[in-house]
This record gives structure tokens, C-alpha cells and sequence, in this order.
């Protein structure tokens, strides 16, 4: 424990160092740093879904660094410091774990995670469960979120067969709205339909956005053999037939 507080130590001296001397540093301000805490956040899911241990290690050192930005400029306006952030999480993880520093009984995960949104109810008098939902979160992560939020108060379908009855419903009106042309009716049943899979990917144990971006993943790699391919022909991909692609196609889904 030591020597997980000495780097610790080290590390704020060091913002310390840099907030007062380097030129760049002392010109952030906690709006600056905003975009560049999501891209770095971004890296970080990146390497998780590659599983890339290294990469893990070394993005997790870029947002401590940031969290510690933070908190250094707070420490300078008088409103928060470190202490104040590491104080404020622990007292909140002691207050929402009842069944470990209190006498609150849970026989599974599911019990903890439906004792927290009670919990966070109660700590903010929030009127909606689905205030703690950010709305800048992208569709996908923001529609599984307040579905699991929903959960937590007991709002939620009985099992997966109702979920996959959902989806089926929603697929056949899409495509009544896509017969019928009305786009302002199709974009509407798409989202319930995509609203719906997301349910059904829940109930199912399955994120939907980690399974949507290793497709993505997936696809990447496949196009780009393709690109290559035809460059080793000689040939530019818009002179190539789709039949001709597929060929290229199928040979990269055979090297994974």
C-alpha cells in the first residue's frame, strides 16, 4: 500500500509542477480539457475491446492524469481538491453497498444493482430514475442505460421470449411503414425496432454496443483486405465487379 501511495504522491507533485511551470498546462481549464477526457476515454474502450493489457495499462494513466487535473484546478478556485473527490466516492460507495457496511441482505448481483438506483433516488430526491441518464451519451449506450435504470423500480418485461416477440412486432411494422413511404413513420418504427433489439441484447447478457463496434471492427478489416487485394491486382475497387469482391471477401472472413 506504500508504495501505491508514494506514486500516487508522485504523480500529484508532478501536476503540481506542470500546472505551475509548463506554459500549456497552466492555460487548461476544466471546459479545455473536456473533449480531449473523452477522446482519451475512447482509447481506453478501444483497447478493453482489442484486449490490449498494455494499452489498458497506459490509458488508464492518461484519465488518472486528467482526474487529477481536475481536481488540482478545483483546488485553485477553492471549490473541490483530491481529497474532497476521493472523499466524496468513498462515502458514496459505503452508502450504496449497504449489504456490506450495513444490514441490507442481497442474494444476487442483480439485488445490488437494483439497491443502487433506489439508493441514488433517495441520495438526490431526484423525481425521475432516468435524470441520472446524461443526455449527451450516444443513443445506443443511452438506450441500454435507461433501460437498466427502468429495471432497477421493477419496469422491465418477465423474460426474453417477450422481448423477441417485441422485436418481431416492431420489424413487421417497419416494414408496413416502409410500404406505406411515410419517412417521418419509418425513422419513427426503426428506432422502436433498434429500441427493441437493445432490450432483447440485455436480456440476452450481450452489450449492444461493444457487439455493434466489433462489427464495426469486423467490417474494417474485411473492406481494407479487399483494398489491399485489389491493389496487389492493380485494379481500383470502382473498375471492380461485386462478384469480384466477394471473392476477396469471403478469403478475409477465411483468414480470421
Amino acid at each position: 500500500m506504500k508504495e501505491k501511495l508514494a506514486a500516487f504522491e508522485r504523480l500529484l507533485n508532478i501536476m503540481d509542477d506542470l500546472r505551475s511551470q509548463c506554459p500549456w498546462d497552466k492555460k487548461q481549464t476544466l471546459e479545455s480539457l473536456r473533449y480531449l477526457t473523452i477522446e482519451e476515454t475512447y482509447e481506453l474502450s478501444d483497447s478493453i475491446l482489442e484486449n490490449d493489457l498494455d494499452g489498458i495499462k497506459k490509458e488508464l494513466g492518461d484519465l488518472m492524469l486528467h482526474l487529477v487535473f481536475y481536481a488540482k484546478i478545483g483546488s485553485e478556485t477553492g471549490h473541490f481538491d483530491i481529497k474532497d473527490v476521493l472523499d466524496g466516492i468513498s462515502e458514496k460507495l459505503i452508502n450504496r453497498h449497504p449489504h456490506i457496511y450495513g444490514d441490507v441482505s442481497v442474494a444476487s448481483a442483480e439485488d445490488v444493482k437494483n439497491n443502487w438506483e433506489k439508493i441514488k433516488l433517495q441520495e438526490k430526491d431526484r423525481k425521475s430514475v432516468l435524470e441520472g441518464v446524461p443526455n449527451s451519451l450516444p443513443s445506443m449506450v443511452k438506450a441500454y442505460r435507461m433501460q437498466e435504470k427502468v429495471k432497477g423500480v421493477g419496469f422491465d418485461w418477465k423474460n426474453e421470449d417477450e422481448v423477441w416477440e417485441k422485436v418481431l412486432e416492431e420489424i413487421e411494422e417497419l416494414k408496413e411503414e416502409v410500404r406505406s413511404g411515410d419517412s417521418i413513420k419509418k425513422e419513427k418504427e426503426f428506432g422502436d425496432l433498434l429500441f427493441s433489439l437493445i432490450n432483447y441484447a440485455r436480456f440476452i447478457d450481450v452489450n449492444p454496443e461493444d457487439a455493434l463496434e466489433r462489427t464495426n471492427k469486423k467490417f474494417a478489416k474485411r473492406f481494407q483486405y479487399i483494398e489491399e487485394q485489389a491493389m496487389k491486382n492493380s485494379k481500383p475497387l470502382k473498375d471492380m465487379s461485386l462478384e469480384e469482391m466477394d471473392v476477396f471477401w469471403n478469403e478475409a472472413k477465411m483468414h480470421e
